[in-house]
């Protein structure tokens, strides 16, 4: 086996978290996969993974091999797609990432459609609440809702102008102190994730000041999922902060109530961002031009939809 097929052994075991899993994505036998890791760590002079019978972690040595690996097998995919030209259809794995909520309910039905279009790619969903490195990760394309750091990644917006809410249940505001400023909040208990603001949650200024305003609390509540976030505001527990299209069936039955309105954060634009030259890579292109459309229609529908219930 030579060396840049080991490489491609070794990020399947990393993607499927066992040499077991390599070898069933690869078609290989569990020797075979073995070989290949040992093949690189000899090469290389050092352990790439440290090995149980359930896990595979990855050594020091071995993250900063992953993030190599990665890199050249991408370079070497383009460099094979570019001299191949059109002729080449869409095919292979498409790995993406998106916020879990929407992800699961607004990306989810586009890649279901995607899929029948392009029937020889597989799509590999990676639904996370924190900004993965494209590169590193093998990540072909992202969705992500933030304003966007000057990069080297092609970033296409799909619209949306995407708020992040105060709400609270009508029942747990009536038992508490009114909220009319952010500063209230310091009386309230709070349920936040790590996402929107572990510990405290930024304002814009208040009318005549140029300061932005940071209220700091201690949450009673820290949950790493933004619908446990919600079910928990929606059983009367507390005060938490997510954005208008997690919260909109919820407000327009009456569960919650948007409070705060006059200090809400600007909106945020949503894209799809994928690394310099993945967008010639026929699956990653194909995908573009299959999400970009549907995904606009979906978010403008959400942001009348917000709109609508906020008065």
């Amino acid at each position: 086996m030579d060396r840049i097929e080991a490489m491609k052994v070794f990020v399947a075991a990393l993607d499927e978290g066992s040499l077991a899993g390599a070898g069933r994505r690869l078609a290989r036998s569990p020797a075979a996969v073995s070989r290949a890791i040992a093949l690189l760590e000899q090469h290389i002079g050092a352990e790439l993974l440290h090995r149980t019978t359930r896990t595979l972690k990855l050594s020091e040595a071995g993250e900063r091999y992953a993030s190599a690996c990665r890199r050249i097998l991408a370079d070497l995919e383009e460099a094979e797609l570019s001299a191949a030209g059109e002729r080449v259809a869409p095919r292979g794995t498409l790995t993406i990432s998106a916020p879990p909520i929407s992800g699961e309910e607004i990306l989810r039905p586009i890649l279901d459609a995607y899929l029948d279009a392009y029937p020889e790619v597989s799509v590999n969903l990676v639904l996370i609440d924190r900004y993965a490195s494209l590169v590193e990760e093998g990540i072909d394309v992202a969705l992500r809702v933030a304003e966007l750091p000057d990069s080297s990644l092609v970033a296409v917006r799909v619209g949306g102008d995407v708020k992040r809410v105060i709400v609270a249940s009508p029942r747990y505001l009536a038992g508490h102190p009114p909220i009319l400023e952010p500063a209230d909040l310091g009386q309230h208990r709070i349920i936040t994730t790590t996402h929107f603001g572990h510990d405290a949650w930024v304002f814009p200024p208040a009318a005549g000041s140029a300061i932005f305003r940071s209220v700091h609390f201690k949450p009673r509540l820290v949950v790493n999922s933004v619908r446990a976030a919600l079910a928990s505001a929606v059983d009367g527990h507390g005060v938490t902060r997510l954005y208008t299209y997690h919260v909109a069936e919820r407000v327009q039955d009456g569960s919650l109530k948007v409070i705060l309105r006059n200090a809400e954060p600007s909106a945020l634009p949503v894209h799809l961002l994928t690394p310099q030259g993945r967008i010639s890579v026929p699956k990653v292109r194909a995908f573009m031009d299959f999400a970009v459309p549907r995904l606009r229609a979906e978010f403008s529908r959400l942001s009348v939809q917000a709109q609508a219930f906020q008065g």
